[in-house]
C-alpha cells in the first residue's frame, strides 16, 4: 500500500480540508506523513517594488520560518508518530510532483476548491496540475464550507467504477488493499445506457425493441459486475456488492457516490509520457470536476 502521505499546505483554510481523511489513512495505513509547503520565490519577486527587491532574501527566510512554524502546528494534529515538515523554494505544483516522484509509495493527499452552481468544482489550477502531472497515487478532497478540517473521517465504502475495460479494472487492487486495511465495504458500479446512435438515423428506420435492449445490457452489466465480485471473494474479501444503473457514466457514478454515506471513489485515469503524461479520461475528469466525494485518481502505465 502506500509508505508516505504527501500533504500539500500553503496556510488556507481550503487547503487544511484534506487533513481529516489523511489523518484517518495516516493511522490506518501506518504511513508516514509529510507536510509540504511551497515558497514561490519568482512570484514573490515580481510583486514587491524595486525599492524593496533587496530584501528580498530577508522577506524570504522570513516566509520560510512562517511556513516551517505553521507545518510544525499542523503535525501537532496527527496522533503518534512524527510527522515530517518540508518548505520547498519553487513552483508549488512542481514542487509536490517532483517530491512526489521521489517515492513510488508516495500518495499525493489534496484538497481543491468547492464552489455552487455552474462553478461547483473548478480545480484550482496547483491542483489541475498536480492532477495531470503526478505519477503517484492522487487522493483529491473537494473543500466546502461544511467540510471540516479537525478530527478524522471515518470511512465506510469504496466504490470502485468499471466499464469492462482492463483499464478500469487496474484499480481493483489497489481498492482491494485498501478495503482491507480500512474495513471498507467494496461498491462494484456499472452504468450503462443505449448509445443515442441506436436511436435512428438518416432515411433508415429502426426497429428496435429498447426495452428489451436495455433490459439486455442491465443484464449484462449485472453478471460482469457479479464475476468480478465473485473473482474478489476467491481473495479472501467478503464485503463487496454490486449496482448496474441505467444512465451516462459520469452522472451515475457522482450519483451513487452521494448516496453512499462516507465513501471515497476510487479511478483510473490514462497513462502517457512526455507532455501528455497524464491526460484525464472523459468519464474521470468530469467525476473529480463536479463530484462532492474524495476521489482516488491512479494512473495506469
Amino acid at each position: 500500500m502506500y509508505s508516505k502521505i504527501l500533504i500539500p499546505l500553503d496556510g488556507s483554510k481550503t487547503a487544511e480540508k484534506v487533513l481529516p481523511y489523511a489523518r484517518a489513512l495516516a493511522e490506518n495505513l501506518k504511513a508516514r506523513v509529510e507536510l509540504i509547503s511551497a515558497l514561490n520565490v519568482a512570484e514573490m519577486a515580481a510583486h514587491i517594488s524595486a525599492e524593496h527587491a533587496r530584501h528580498l532574501d530577508t522577506i524570504t527566510e522570513e516566509g520560510e520560518r512562517r511556513s516551517l512554524e505553521y507545518l510544525k502546528k499542523i503535525a501537532t494534529t496527527f496522533p503518534g508518530g512524527s510527522v515530517a515538515c518540508t518548505v520547498e523554494k519553487g513552483r508549488p505544483e512542481d514542487v509536490i510532483l517532483e517530491k512526489a516522484a521521489l517515492d513510488a509509495g508516495t500518495l499525493i493527499a489534496m484538497a481543491t476548491h468547492g464552489r455552487s452552481g455552474l462553478d461547483r468544482w473548478l480545480l484550482g489550477s496547483i491542483a489541475e496540475k498536480v492532477l495531470r502531472g503526478a505519477t503517484t497515487p492522487l487522493l483529491l478532497i473537494r473543500a466546502s464550507e461544511q467540510t471540516k478540517s479537525e478530527g478524522e473521517v471515518p470511512l465506510k465504502a469504496v466504490i470502485v467504477p468499471l466499464d469492462g475495460s482492463e483499464l478500469a479494472e487496474s484499480v481493483l487492487p489497489a481498492a482491494v488493499e485498501l478495503a482491507k486495511k480500512l474495513n471498507l465495504e467494496i461498491v462494484l458500479f456499472r452504468a450503462y445506457n443505449i448509445p443515442y446512435s441506436a436511436y435512428g438515423g438518416g432515411d433508415g428506420y429502426y426497429a428496435i425493441d429498447f426495452t428489451e435492449l436495455t433490459d439486455a445490457m442491465k443484464d449484462e452489466a449485472q453478471t460482469y459486475l457479479e464475476k468480478k465480485r465473485a473473482e474478489l471473494k476467491t481473495q479472501g474479501f467478503e464485503k463487496i456488492s454490486c449496482v448496474a444503473r441505467e444512465g451516462l457514466s459520469a452522472d451515475q457514478i457522482i450519483k451513487i457516490g452521494r448516496e453512499t454515506p462516507a465513501s471515497l471513489i476510487a479511478m483510473c485515469s490514462h497513462g502517457r509520457s512526455g507532455a501528455e503524461r497524464w491526460v484525464l479520461g472523459s468519464v474521470t475528469e468530469t467525476v473529480v470536476r463536479h463530484g462532492g466525494d474524495p476521489v482516488l485518481v491512479i494512473r495506469a502505465v
